[in-house]
């Protein structure tokens, strides 16, 4: 009987602001869109498509050696700018170490894009706590002799990502 008296008293108790919705909007990632620089109105697929983020030895979840016409980047919340390597075409040598990322040799087209934003904390709700929000962001490409990212674009003028709703950059290639 005391242990049915404690669950009541417990569920009595939770308040609807005790639990985080798994629908309840968090800190957001950056989506691209790719696009045919030819054809602009068209998705292009990049094959090959590879990401590490600078100064990581391990490969952005789902993007290793993968084929997308969208990106979802995570952004980091601590600073101002975030870097990644993107590889086009590429193959991936492991070295005879398939579990170790840190020693696997990438080849293939390198372009290295740095993104820049502002950070803006907001309260979300006692239970989820705070989200960061991205404001200003610009994507700028490091220029090389082989580029193959052409043109990076924002959908709106400045450019924030709040939500994951919507593509935030088209990349044309």
């Amino acid at each position: 009987m005391p242990i049915i008296i404690l669950v009541i008293g417990i569920t009595v108790s939770c308040e609807r602001d005790d639990l985080c919705p798994e629908s309840t909007s968090t800190t957001p990632s950056l989506i691209i869109r790719t696009f045919d620089v030819n054809e602009q109105e068209n998705k292009k697929n990049v094959f090959g498509l590879t990401i590490k983020g600078e100064g990581n030895n391990n490969f952005l979840e789902g993007y290793k050696t993968a084929t997308r016409d969208s990106i979802v980047l995570p952004l980091k919340t601590i600073g101002s700018s975030t870097v990644y390597n993107f590889y086009s075409n590429s193959t991936i040598d492991d070295n005879g170490t398939p579990t170790d990322e840190s020693d696997d040799v990438i080849s293939g087209n390198l372009d290295v894009i740095t993104i820049t934003y502002t950070t803006e904390t907001v309260f979300v709700s006692r239970a989820c706590g705070y989200k960061t929000i991205f404001n200003d962001v610009v994507i700028s490409v490091e220029d090389d002799s082989d580029n193959w990212i052409q043109l990076i674009q924002p959908v709106n003028n400045p450019q924030s990502v709040e939500d994951e709703a919507a593509a935030h950059f088209k990349l044309f290639h």
